[in-house]
Protein backbone atom coordinates (compact mmCIF):
# COMPACT_ATOMS: atom_id res chain seq x y z
CA UNK A 1 0.00 0.00 0.00
CA UNK A 2 1.50 3.38 -0.77
CA UNK A 3 0.36 6.46 1.27
CA UNK A 4 1.29 10.35 0.56
CA UNK A 5 1.77 12.85 3.36
CA UNK A 6 -1.91 15.44 3.10
CA UNK A 7 -0.26 17.24 0.22
CA UNK A 8 -0.02 14.49 -2.27
CA UNK A 9 -2.50 13.65 -4.68
CA UNK A 10 -5.12 12.36 -2.01
CA UNK A 11 -7.07 15.21 -0.61
CA UNK A 12 -7.62 18.59 -2.86
CA UNK A 13 -8.01 22.12 -1.43
CA UNK A 14 -11.54 23.40 -1.06
CA UNK A 15 -12.79 24.52 -3.60
CA UNK A 16 -12.06 28.56 -4.74
CA UNK A 17 -14.88 30.98 -4.84
CA UNK A 18 -15.97 32.01 -8.54
CA UNK A 19 -13.70 34.75 -9.99
CA UNK A 20 -14.94 38.08 -10.55
CA UNK A 21 -16.55 39.57 -13.40
CA UNK A 22 -13.22 41.20 -15.15
CA UNK A 23 -13.14 45.04 -14.95
CA UNK A 24 -12.23 45.54 -18.96
CA UNK A 25 -15.21 45.23 -20.79
CA UNK A 26 -13.02 44.40 -23.78
CA UNK A 27 -11.85 41.78 -22.04
CA UNK A 28 -14.89 39.53 -20.96
CA UNK A 29 -13.65 36.59 -20.07
CA UNK A 30 -11.90 35.06 -16.89
CA UNK A 31 -9.30 32.44 -16.37
CA UNK A 32 -9.43 29.50 -13.47
CA UNK A 33 -5.96 27.33 -13.79
CA UNK A 34 -6.56 23.10 -12.27
CA UNK A 35 -3.40 21.83 -11.81
CA UNK A 36 -3.72 17.69 -11.83
CA UNK A 37 -1.62 16.18 -8.35
CA UNK A 38 1.21 14.92 -9.45
CA UNK A 39 0.94 10.85 -10.73
CA UNK A 40 2.12 8.00 -8.11
CA UNK A 41 5.06 5.69 -9.45
CA UNK A 42 3.74 3.09 -12.39
CA UNK A 43 3.06 -0.76 -11.96
CA UNK A 44 3.78 -3.50 -13.77
CA UNK A 45 1.44 -5.71 -14.81
CA UNK A 46 1.55 -9.28 -16.20
CA UNK A 47 -0.71 -8.77 -18.92
CA UNK A 48 1.44 -8.89 -21.97
CA UNK A 49 4.68 -9.42 -20.77
CA UNK A 50 7.49 -8.54 -22.90
CA UNK A 51 9.94 -11.22 -23.85
CA UNK A 52 12.67 -8.92 -24.28
CA UNK A 53 13.29 -4.79 -23.56
CA UNK A 54 15.55 -2.49 -24.27
CA UNK A 55 15.60 0.94 -22.40
CA UNK A 56 17.41 3.79 -23.09
CA UNK A 57 17.67 6.41 -20.28
CA UNK A 58 16.82 9.66 -21.00
CA UNK A 59 17.30 12.83 -20.25
CA UNK A 60 -19.83 29.24 -17.04
CA UNK A 61 -23.63 30.93 -14.75
CA UNK A 62 -22.88 29.54 -11.17
CA UNK A 63 -25.06 27.00 -9.95
CA UNK A 64 -28.42 27.27 -8.61
CA UNK A 65 -28.90 28.50 -5.30
CA UNK A 66 -30.94 25.38 -4.79
CA UNK A 67 -29.37 23.40 -6.74
CA UNK A 68 -26.60 22.81 -8.78
CA UNK A 69 -27.22 23.68 -12.66
CA UNK A 70 -27.19 20.70 -14.63
CA UNK A 71 -27.90 20.67 -18.56
CA UNK A 72 -30.96 21.55 -19.27
CA UNK A 73 -32.67 22.52 -22.98
CA UNK A 74 -33.64 26.63 -23.78
CA UNK A 75 -36.57 25.97 -26.01
CA UNK A 76 -37.29 29.04 -27.77
CA UNK A 77 -39.82 28.69 -30.38
CA UNK A 78 -39.32 26.65 -33.11
CA UNK A 79 -36.59 24.77 -31.35
CA UNK A 80 -36.80 21.23 -30.72
CA UNK A 81 -37.94 20.64 -27.39
CA UNK A 82 -36.06 17.41 -25.42
CA UNK A 83 -37.58 17.22 -22.65
CA UNK A 84 -41.21 17.08 -23.94
CA UNK A 85 -40.00 14.41 -27.05
CA UNK A 86 -38.32 11.90 -24.89
CA UNK A 87 -39.63 12.38 -21.08
CA UNK A 88 -43.29 13.54 -21.10
CA UNK A 89 -44.99 12.34 -18.01
CA UNK A 90 -42.40 12.17 -16.05
CA UNK A 91 -42.18 14.53 -12.50
CA UNK A 92 -38.49 15.11 -13.00
CA UNK A 93 -38.79 16.66 -16.71
CA UNK A 94 -37.32 20.71 -16.92
CA UNK A 95 -35.65 20.44 -13.52
CA UNK A 96 -32.23 21.40 -12.78
CA UNK A 97 -30.32 18.55 -12.56
CA UNK A 98 -31.35 16.23 -15.30
CA UNK A 99 -30.15 15.61 -18.40
CA UNK A 100 -32.46 16.54 -21.40
CA UNK A 101 -34.31 13.90 -21.97
CA UNK A 102 -33.82 11.67 -18.89
CA UNK A 103 -36.05 11.10 -15.65
CA UNK A 104 -35.32 7.72 -14.41
CA UNK A 105 -31.86 7.37 -12.19
CA UNK A 106 -31.98 3.46 -13.54
CA UNK A 107 -31.13 4.59 -17.09
CA UNK A 108 -27.70 2.92 -18.36
CA UNK A 109 -26.83 2.55 -21.43
CA UNK A 110 -28.93 4.67 -23.93
CA UNK A 111 -30.64 6.94 -22.53
CA UNK A 112 -34.11 6.47 -23.74
CA UNK A 113 -34.22 2.40 -22.20
CA UNK A 114 -32.71 1.25 -18.87
CA UNK A 115 -29.27 -0.58 -19.93
CA UNK A 116 -27.90 -4.49 -18.37
CA UNK A 117 -25.19 -2.98 -16.37
CA UNK A 118 -27.80 -1.65 -13.37
CA UNK A 119 -28.95 -5.25 -13.56
CA UNK A 120 -25.86 -6.84 -13.26
CA UNK A 121 -25.11 -9.02 -9.83
CA UNK A 122 -22.41 -7.84 -7.76
CA UNK A 123 -21.75 -11.00 -6.40
CA UNK A 124 -21.00 -12.73 -9.41
CA UNK A 125 -17.91 -13.81 -10.29
CA UNK A 126 -18.72 -12.45 -13.78
CA UNK A 127 -18.39 -8.86 -11.83
CA UNK A 128 -15.47 -9.65 -10.32
CA UNK A 129 -13.79 -10.62 -13.36
CA UNK A 130 -14.30 -7.37 -15.19
CA UNK A 131 -10.93 -5.57 -16.54
CA UNK A 132 -11.40 -2.16 -14.60
CA UNK A 133 -13.71 -0.85 -12.18
CA UNK A 134 -14.34 2.94 -11.07
CA UNK A 135 -16.38 3.74 -7.98
CA UNK A 136 -17.54 7.65 -6.90
CA UNK A 137 -18.57 7.72 -3.19
CA UNK A 138 -19.12 10.90 -0.75
CA UNK A 139 -17.41 11.56 2.21
CA UNK A 140 -20.12 9.99 4.17
CA UNK A 141 -19.92 6.87 2.35
CA UNK A 142 -23.12 7.53 -0.21
CA UNK A 143 -22.85 5.72 -3.40
CA UNK A 144 -22.84 8.23 -6.28
CA UNK A 145 -22.05 6.03 -9.42
CA UNK A 146 -20.35 2.36 -10.15
CA UNK A 147 -18.93 1.71 -13.86
CA UNK A 148 -20.78 -1.66 -13.30
CA UNK A 149 -23.31 -2.61 -11.26
CA UNK A 150 -26.24 -0.58 -9.27
CA UNK A 151 -25.14 1.47 -7.05
CA UNK A 152 -26.84 0.67 -4.01
CA UNK A 153 -25.89 -2.90 -4.23
CA UNK A 154 -22.44 -1.60 -3.83
CA UNK A 155 -23.08 1.08 -0.76
CA UNK A 156 -21.75 -1.79 2.13
CA UNK A 157 -18.19 -2.19 -0.40
CA UNK A 158 -18.00 1.54 -0.87
CA UNK A 159 -18.80 1.91 2.68
CA UNK A 160 -15.46 -0.21 3.75
CA UNK A 161 -13.76 1.80 0.97
CA UNK A 162 -14.62 5.05 2.47
CA UNK A 163 -13.90 3.30 6.01
CA UNK A 164 -10.03 2.70 4.89
CA UNK A 165 -9.58 6.48 3.19
CA UNK A 166 -10.73 7.97 6.82
CA UNK A 167 -8.62 5.33 8.81
CA UNK A 168 -5.51 6.56 6.79
CA UNK A 169 -6.64 10.18 7.03
CA UNK A 170 -6.68 10.03 10.79
CA UNK A 171 -3.06 9.33 10.95
CA UNK A 172 -2.61 12.83 9.28
CA UNK A 173 -2.22 10.95 5.65
CA UNK A 174 -3.55 10.45 2.50
CA UNK A 175 -3.73 6.64 0.74
CA UNK A 176 -2.93 6.60 -2.82
CA UNK A 177 -2.80 3.31 -3.99
CA UNK A 178 -2.69 -0.29 -2.80
CA UNK A 179 -0.79 -2.92 -5.61
CA UNK A 180 -1.55 -6.84 -5.08
CA UNK A 181 -0.43 -9.68 -7.19
CA UNK A 182 -3.12 -9.26 -10.02
CA UNK A 183 -4.75 -5.44 -9.22
CA UNK A 184 -4.01 -1.93 -8.65
CA UNK A 185 -6.26 -0.06 -6.72
CA UNK A 186 -5.96 3.78 -6.97
CA UNK A 187 -7.48 6.41 -4.95
CA UNK A 188 -8.32 9.90 -5.66
CA UNK A 189 -9.88 12.31 -3.42
CA UNK A 190 -11.36 15.85 -4.87
CA UNK A 191 -13.04 17.81 -2.62
CA UNK A 192 -16.15 16.29 -0.64
CA UNK A 193 -16.02 13.12 -3.81
CA UNK A 194 -13.96 10.02 -3.29
CA UNK A 195 -12.71 8.15 -6.62
CA UNK A 196 -11.63 4.36 -6.46
CA UNK A 197 -10.26 2.80 -9.09
CA UNK A 198 -9.76 -1.23 -9.64
CA UNK A 199 -8.15 -2.55 -12.90
CA UNK A 200 -6.48 -5.54 -13.94
CA UNK A 201 -4.58 -3.72 -16.72
CA UNK A 202 -1.55 -2.76 -17.63
CA UNK A 203 -2.32 1.34 -16.70
CA UNK A 204 0.45 2.18 -13.95
CA UNK A 205 -1.36 4.32 -10.94
CA UNK A 206 -0.72 7.46 -12.73
CA UNK A 207 -2.37 6.51 -15.46
CA UNK A 208 -5.39 5.24 -13.53
CA UNK A 209 -5.42 8.95 -11.73
CA UNK A 210 -5.75 10.43 -14.16
CA UNK A 211 -8.12 8.50 -15.75
CA UNK A 212 -10.13 9.40 -12.36
CA UNK A 213 -9.50 12.82 -12.54
CA UNK A 214 -11.30 13.04 -16.06
CA UNK A 215 -14.04 11.21 -14.14
CA UNK A 216 -14.19 13.93 -11.99
CA UNK A 217 -14.12 16.95 -14.42
CA UNK A 218 -16.72 15.22 -16.54
CA UNK A 219 -19.30 15.71 -13.16
CA UNK A 220 -17.90 18.97 -12.91
CA UNK A 221 -18.71 19.70 -15.89
CA UNK A 222 -22.46 18.53 -15.43
CA UNK A 223 -22.54 20.42 -11.81
CA UNK A 224 -19.57 23.08 -11.52
CA UNK A 225 -16.77 22.81 -8.46
CA UNK A 226 -18.54 24.95 -6.96
CA UNK A 227 -21.98 23.43 -7.35
CA UNK A 228 -20.53 20.16 -5.95
CA UNK A 229 -18.94 21.97 -2.46
CA UNK A 230 -21.75 24.31 -1.72
CA UNK A 231 -24.03 20.75 -1.95
CA UNK A 232 -22.16 19.21 0.60
CA UNK A 233 -21.60 21.88 2.84
CA UNK A 234 -25.61 22.17 3.26
CA UNK A 235 -26.07 18.47 3.78
CA UNK A 236 -22.90 16.22 3.96
CA UNK A 237 -24.96 13.30 3.40
CA UNK A 238 -26.96 14.32 0.27
CA UNK A 239 -27.37 11.85 -2.37
CA UNK A 240 -25.56 13.37 -5.83
CA UNK A 241 -27.40 10.90 -7.80
CA UNK A 242 -30.22 13.00 -7.70
CA UNK A 243 -28.48 15.77 -9.10
CA UNK A 244 -26.61 13.49 -11.95
CA UNK A 245 -29.56 11.50 -12.88
CA UNK A 246 -29.50 10.05 -16.20
CA UNK A 247 -25.33 11.22 -16.38
CA UNK A 248 -24.19 7.60 -16.23
CA UNK A 249 -24.30 6.91 -19.87
CA UNK A 250 -21.98 10.50 -20.05
CA UNK A 251 -19.63 8.69 -17.62
CA UNK A 252 -20.19 5.40 -19.01
CA UNK A 253 -18.74 7.09 -22.52
CA UNK A 254 -16.18 8.46 -20.99
CA UNK A 255 -14.79 5.10 -19.29
CA UNK A 256 -15.56 3.47 -23.00
CA UNK A 257 -13.44 6.10 -24.39
CA UNK A 258 -10.33 6.14 -22.50
CA UNK A 259 -9.88 2.33 -23.23
CA UNK A 260 -10.28 2.78 -26.81
CA UNK A 261 -9.27 6.46 -27.93
CA UNK A 262 -5.62 7.40 -27.77
CA UNK A 263 -6.44 10.77 -27.28
CA UNK A 264 -7.15 10.41 -23.20
CA UNK A 265 -3.84 8.20 -22.91
CA UNK A 266 -1.46 11.67 -25.11
CA UNK A 267 -3.22 13.97 -23.73
CA UNK A 268 -4.71 15.56 -27.28
CA UNK A 269 -7.05 15.40 -29.99
CA UNK A 270 -7.47 13.47 -33.15
CA UNK A 271 -7.96 16.12 -35.97
CA UNK A 272 -10.09 15.00 -39.49
CA UNK A 273 -7.39 14.35 -42.04
CA UNK A 274 -8.27 16.92 -44.82
CA UNK A 275 -7.24 18.69 -47.52
CA UNK A 276 -5.13 21.98 -46.16
CA UNK A 277 -7.61 24.04 -48.53
CA UNK A 278 -10.65 23.05 -47.63
CA UNK A 279 -9.71 23.18 -43.51
CA UNK A 280 -8.46 27.03 -44.20
CA UNK A 281 -11.96 27.73 -45.93
CA UNK A 282 -13.93 25.71 -42.66
CA UNK A 283 -11.50 27.90 -40.30
CA UNK A 284 -12.74 31.28 -42.49
CA UNK A 285 -16.20 30.11 -42.31
CA UNK A 286 -16.06 29.77 -38.60
CA UNK A 287 -14.58 33.77 -38.16
CA UNK A 288 -17.35 35.00 -40.09
CA UNK A 289 -20.02 32.83 -37.79
CA UNK A 290 -19.11 35.08 -34.84
CA UNK A 291 -21.78 36.73 -32.35
CA UNK A 292 -20.87 39.11 -29.28
CA UNK A 293 -19.75 36.69 -26.24
CA UNK A 294 -18.43 33.73 -28.17
CA UNK A 295 -15.64 32.59 -26.79
CA UNK A 296 -14.85 29.06 -28.70
CA UNK A 297 -16.25 27.81 -32.03
CA UNK A 298 -15.86 23.92 -32.88
CA UNK A 299 -16.84 21.88 -35.57
CA UNK A 300 -16.39 17.76 -35.00
CA UNK A 301 -17.23 14.44 -36.49
CA UNK A 302 -17.35 12.02 -33.33
CA UNK A 303 -14.21 12.23 -31.37
CA UNK A 304 -12.62 13.97 -34.50
CA UNK A 305 -11.83 17.22 -34.39
CA UNK A 306 -12.38 19.13 -37.91
CA UNK A 307 -11.29 22.54 -37.04
CA UNK A 308 -12.11 25.14 -34.04
CA UNK A 309 -11.76 28.85 -33.68
CA UNK A 310 -11.39 30.72 -30.42
CA UNK A 311 -12.09 34.47 -29.19
CA UNK A 312 -8.54 36.44 -29.12
CA UNK A 313 -9.34 38.21 -25.67
CA UNK A 314 -9.79 34.31 -24.80
CA UNK A 315 -6.44 32.88 -26.46
CA UNK A 316 -4.40 35.82 -24.61
CA UNK A 317 -4.92 33.79 -21.44
CA UNK A 318 -4.94 30.51 -22.13
CA UNK A 319 -5.74 28.06 -24.66
CA UNK A 320 -8.56 25.72 -24.75
CA UNK A 321 -7.10 22.48 -23.16
CA UNK A 322 -7.53 18.75 -24.59
CA UNK A 323 -9.10 17.36 -21.89
CA UNK A 324 -12.08 20.25 -21.84
CA UNK A 325 -12.30 19.24 -25.44
CA UNK A 326 -12.72 15.61 -25.02
CA UNK A 327 -15.32 16.19 -22.33
CA UNK A 328 -17.39 18.19 -24.49
CA UNK A 329 -17.18 15.73 -27.56
CA UNK A 330 -18.09 12.83 -25.09
CA UNK A 331 -21.01 15.09 -23.44
CA UNK A 332 -22.24 15.67 -26.81
CA UNK A 333 -21.74 12.24 -28.00
CA UNK A 334 -23.00 10.15 -25.39
CA UNK A 335 -26.37 11.42 -25.91
CA UNK A 336 -28.72 11.02 -28.83
CA UNK A 337 -31.22 13.81 -27.61
CA UNK A 338 -28.07 16.22 -29.07
CA UNK A 339 -29.45 15.22 -32.37
CA UNK A 340 -32.80 16.29 -32.17
CA UNK A 341 -32.43 19.38 -32.59
CA UNK A 342 -31.21 22.57 -31.70
CA UNK A 343 -29.85 22.23 -27.84
CA UNK A 344 -28.99 24.74 -25.89
CA UNK A 345 -27.63 23.91 -22.49
CA UNK A 346 -25.18 24.87 -19.78
CA UNK A 347 -21.37 23.11 -20.04
CA UNK A 348 -18.30 23.84 -17.05
CA UNK A 349 -14.69 23.74 -18.60
CA UNK A 350 -13.34 21.93 -15.60
CA UNK A 351 -9.55 23.02 -17.03
CA UNK A 352 -10.85 26.80 -17.90
CA UNK A 353 -12.75 27.60 -14.66
CA UNK A 354 -14.13 24.74 -12.60
CA UNK A 355 -16.59 27.29 -10.91
CA UNK A 356 -18.58 28.76 -14.00
CA UNK A 357 -20.08 27.30 -16.95
CA UNK A 358 -20.58 28.68 -20.80
CA UNK A 359 -23.83 28.24 -22.39
CA UNK A 360 -23.50 25.48 -25.47
CA UNK A 361 -25.14 25.70 -29.02
CA UNK A 362 -25.09 22.19 -30.46
CA UNK A 363 -26.82 21.70 -34.07
CA UNK A 364 -25.56 18.78 -36.24
CA UNK A 365 -25.12 19.70 -40.02
CA UNK A 366 -25.49 17.60 -42.83
CA UNK A 367 -27.49 14.52 -43.58
CA UNK A 368 -26.43 12.00 -40.51
CA UNK A 369 -26.20 9.14 -43.45
CA UNK A 370 -23.98 11.37 -45.40
CA UNK A 371 -21.90 13.21 -42.79
CA UNK A 372 -22.68 13.88 -39.19
CA UNK A 373 -20.41 17.17 -38.38
CA UNK A 374 -21.37 18.77 -35.07
CA UNK A 375 -21.35 22.45 -34.36
CA UNK A 376 -20.23 23.45 -31.02
CA UNK A 377 -20.77 27.05 -29.98
CA UNK A 378 -19.73 28.62 -26.67
CA UNK A 379 -20.75 31.44 -25.17
CA UNK A 380 -20.81 33.32 -21.84
CA UNK A 381 -24.16 35.05 -22.92
CA UNK A 382 -27.60 33.06 -21.41
CA UNK A 383 -29.58 34.97 -23.79
CA UNK A 384 -27.72 34.05 -27.01
CA UNK A 385 -29.81 31.28 -28.47
CA UNK A 386 -30.93 32.89 -31.48
CA UNK A 387 -27.59 35.03 -32.59
CA UNK A 388 -25.78 31.37 -31.88
CA UNK A 389 -28.67 29.85 -34.01
CA UNK A 390 -27.82 32.58 -37.04
CA UNK A 391 -24.36 31.70 -36.96
CA UNK A 392 -25.02 28.38 -37.66
CA UNK A 393 -27.17 29.16 -40.60
CA UNK A 394 -23.83 30.97 -42.13
CA UNK A 395 -22.06 28.04 -41.44
CA UNK A 396 -24.12 25.48 -42.87
CA UNK A 397 -24.89 27.73 -46.16
CA UNK A 398 -20.69 27.91 -46.50
CA UNK A 399 -20.86 23.94 -46.43
CA UNK A 400 -23.00 23.86 -48.94
CA UNK A 401 -21.35 26.01 -51.23
CA UNK A 402 -17.96 24.33 -50.67
CA UNK A 403 -19.35 21.00 -51.23
CA UNK A 404 -18.70 19.70 -47.68
CA UNK A 405 -20.65 16.59 -48.59
CA UNK A 406 -18.05 15.52 -51.00
CA UNK A 407 -14.97 16.07 -48.90
CA UNK A 408 -16.29 14.52 -46.48
CA UNK A 409 -17.62 11.40 -47.15
CA UNK A 410 -14.62 10.17 -48.24
CA UNK A 411 -13.89 7.42 -45.92
CA UNK A 412 -15.54 3.54 -45.39
CA UNK A 413 -17.29 4.83 -42.26
CA UNK A 414 -18.34 8.21 -43.57
CA UNK A 415 -15.42 10.32 -43.03
CA UNK A 416 -12.07 11.11 -44.42
CA UNK A 417 -9.14 8.04 -42.90
CA UNK A 418 -6.04 6.86 -44.08
CA UNK A 419 -4.56 3.42 -43.58
CA UNK A 420 -0.97 2.49 -42.19
CA UNK A 421 -0.26 1.73 -46.72
CA UNK A 422 -0.19 5.06 -46.91
CA UNK A 423 3.24 5.39 -45.32
CA UNK A 424 4.58 3.04 -47.60
CA UNK A 425 6.90 0.62 -44.88
CA UNK A 426 5.80 -2.79 -45.29
CA UNK A 427 6.81 -3.44 -41.73
CA UNK A 428 4.59 -1.13 -39.87
CA UNK A 429 1.36 -2.20 -38.82
CA UNK A 430 -0.04 0.73 -36.97
CA UNK A 431 1.13 4.12 -35.01
CA UNK A 432 0.73 7.19 -32.62
CA UNK A 433 2.30 10.21 -33.61
CA UNK A 434 1.95 13.55 -31.13
CA UNK A 435 4.01 16.51 -32.57
CA UNK A 436 5.81 19.10 -30.37
CA UNK A 437 6.92 21.32 -32.81
CA UNK A 438 3.69 22.80 -34.50
CA UNK A 439 3.83 26.54 -34.85
CA UNK A 440 2.46 28.88 -31.91
CA UNK A 441 2.73 25.55 -29.79
CA UNK A 442 1.95 27.09 -26.44
CA UNK A 443 -1.70 28.20 -27.86
CA UNK A 444 -2.22 25.07 -29.75
CA UNK A 445 -4.46 22.79 -28.85
CA UNK A 446 -2.69 19.47 -28.37
CA UNK A 447 -3.03 16.97 -31.49
CA UNK A 448 -2.05 13.64 -32.89
CA UNK A 449 -2.90 11.02 -35.66
CA UNK A 450 -3.11 7.58 -36.14
CA UNK A 451 -3.95 5.21 -39.08
CA UNK A 452 -7.45 2.85 -38.88
CA UNK A 453 -6.52 -0.61 -37.31
CA UNK A 454 -6.22 -2.78 -40.17
CA UNK A 455 -5.17 -6.55 -40.18
CA UNK A 456 -4.72 -8.30 -37.04
CA UNK A 457 -6.15 -5.51 -35.51
CA UNK A 458 -9.85 -5.96 -36.58
CA UNK A 459 -11.07 -7.65 -33.63
CA UNK A 460 -12.13 -5.88 -30.54
CA UNK A 461 -9.52 -8.01 -28.47
CA UNK A 462 -6.67 -7.45 -30.18
CA UNK A 463 -6.95 -3.74 -30.69
CA UNK A 464 -7.47 -4.15 -27.20
CA UNK A 465 -4.20 -5.84 -26.83
CA UNK A 466 -2.63 -3.69 -28.99
CA UNK A 467 -3.70 -0.33 -26.57
CA UNK A 468 -3.26 -2.18 -23.63
CA UNK A 469 0.20 -2.37 -24.63
CA UNK A 470 0.33 1.19 -25.42
CA UNK A 471 -0.59 1.81 -21.98
CA UNK A 472 2.32 -0.05 -20.85
CA UNK A 473 5.38 1.99 -23.06
CA UNK A 474 3.50 4.97 -22.31
CA UNK A 475 3.72 4.22 -18.52
CA UNK A 476 7.70 3.43 -18.39
CA UNK A 477 8.32 6.43 -20.88
CA UNK A 478 6.75 9.18 -18.35
CA UNK A 479 7.68 7.11 -15.22
CA UNK A 480 7.97 9.56 -12.33
CA UNK A 481 10.31 7.54 -10.73
CA UNK A 482 13.15 6.74 -13.98
CA UNK A 483 11.80 8.19 -17.22
CA UNK A 484 13.00 6.93 -20.76
CA UNK A 485 13.65 8.20 -24.00
CA UNK A 486 13.23 5.67 -26.31
CA UNK A 487 11.85 2.21 -25.75
CA UNK A 488 11.90 -1.32 -28.07
CA UNK A 489 9.74 -3.77 -26.95
CA UNK A 490 9.25 -7.26 -28.38
CA UNK A 491 6.21 -8.98 -27.39
CA UNK A 492 4.91 -12.34 -28.67
CA UNK A 493 2.69 -11.33 -31.16
CA UNK A 494 4.09 -7.73 -32.63
CA UNK A 495 7.27 -5.29 -32.01
CA UNK A 496 7.09 -2.00 -30.81
CA UNK A 497 8.95 0.86 -30.57
CA UNK A 498 7.88 4.09 -28.49
CA UNK A 499 10.38 7.16 -28.38
CA UNK A 500 10.15 10.89 -27.23
CA UNK A 501 11.90 13.56 -28.09
CA UNK A 502 11.23 17.33 -27.72
CA UNK A 503 9.77 17.44 -31.09
CA UNK A 504 7.47 14.21 -30.99
CA UNK A 505 6.29 11.42 -29.16
CA UNK A 506 5.88 8.26 -31.42
CA UNK A 507 4.30 4.55 -30.44
CA UNK A 508 5.08 2.90 -33.52
CA UNK A 509 3.85 -1.16 -34.22
CA UNK A 510 5.49 -3.68 -36.94
CA UNK A 511 5.15 -7.17 -37.39
CA UNK A 512 7.45 -9.63 -35.00
CA UNK A 513 10.12 -10.14 -37.32
CA UNK A 514 11.09 -6.91 -37.92
CA UNK A 515 15.28 -6.19 -37.07
CA UNK A 516 15.98 -3.29 -35.03
CA UNK A 517 17.48 -1.83 -38.54
CA UNK A 518 14.23 -2.60 -40.00
CA UNK A 519 12.40 -1.03 -37.39
CA UNK A 520 14.37 2.29 -37.88
CA UNK A 521 14.43 2.20 -41.35
CA UNK A 522 10.68 2.08 -41.10
CA UNK A 523 10.36 5.07 -38.70
CA UNK A 524 12.72 7.26 -40.82
CA UNK A 525 10.21 6.62 -43.86
CA UNK A 526 6.91 7.32 -41.35
CA UNK A 527 8.67 10.51 -40.12
CA UNK A 528 9.34 11.66 -43.35
CA UNK A 529 5.92 10.62 -44.16
CA UNK A 530 4.28 12.88 -41.78
CA UNK A 531 6.40 15.91 -42.23
CA UNK A 532 5.24 15.68 -45.92
CA UNK A 533 1.46 15.46 -45.26
CA UNK A 534 1.12 17.74 -41.96
CA UNK A 535 -1.16 20.14 -43.30
CA UNK A 536 -3.65 17.62 -44.18
CA UNK A 537 -3.32 15.61 -40.62
CA UNK A 538 -3.44 18.47 -38.41
CA UNK A 539 -4.57 21.77 -37.41
CA UNK A 540 -1.18 24.01 -38.11
CA UNK A 541 -2.50 27.74 -37.52
CA UNK A 542 -6.08 27.74 -36.02
CA UNK A 543 -8.26 30.55 -37.08
CA UNK A 544 -8.80 33.48 -34.69
CA UNK A 545 -11.61 35.78 -33.83
CA UNK A 546 -12.45 39.20 -32.31
CA UNK A 547 -15.92 39.73 -31.12
CA UNK A 548 -17.62 43.39 -29.15
CA UNK A 549 -19.16 43.00 -26.08
CA UNK A 550 -22.50 41.93 -26.55
CA UNK A 551 -25.04 44.68 -26.19
CA UNK A 552 -27.06 46.17 -22.87
CA UNK A 553 -29.40 44.43 -22.19
CA UNK A 554 -33.07 44.87 -19.81
CA UNK A 555 -32.31 43.14 -16.60
CA UNK A 556 -29.03 42.71 -15.30
CA UNK A 557 -26.28 44.89 -16.31
CA UNK A 558 -23.25 43.23 -17.69
CA UNK A 559 -21.34 42.81 -14.34
CA UNK A 560 -23.69 41.46 -12.87
CA UNK A 561 -24.36 38.50 -16.04
CA UNK A 562 -20.40 37.49 -15.51
CA UNK A 563 -20.95 37.08 -11.71
CA UNK A 564 -23.56 34.48 -12.88
CA UNK A 565 -21.70 32.60 -14.89
CA UNK A 566 -18.30 33.20 -12.94
CA UNK A 567 -16.62 33.92 -16.32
Amino acid sequence: MEAGGGGCGGSAPAPAPAPEAPSDPARPFGVASDEEPSGGPGSQESCGPPRADEDVQGTLAGPEEDSPAHLGVHEPSGQTSLDKKYNKGTKDSGKPGKMPGTGDTSQRGDLLTPGPRDDEDVTAEGWRSRRKHVFVLSEAGKPIYSRYGNEEALSATMGVMMALVSFIQSGDNAIRSIYSDDRTLVFLQQGPLVLVAVSRTPQSAAQLRRELLGVHAQIVSVLTRAGVARVFERQRSYDLRRLLAGSERILDSLLDGAEREPGFLLGAVRCLPLPAPFRDSLGALLQRATAPSLAFSILAAGRHLVTAAQERAVLEDCRLDPADLHLLLNLVGASSAFRAGEVWAPVCLPRFNPDGFFYAYVSYLGDNTDYAICLVLLSTDREAFHALAGCKRIVEEGLQALGASRVLAGGGVGLPSYGVSAVGAPDLRHFLYKPFDIPDNYRQLPQFTSPEMEGPYASECERQRLFDLYYHLHGRLHSPSRPLRLIYHVAEKETLLAWVTPKFELYACFNPLVTKSGAIHAVTKLLRWVKKEEDRLFIRYPPKYSTAPGPARHGPSRSDAALENGL
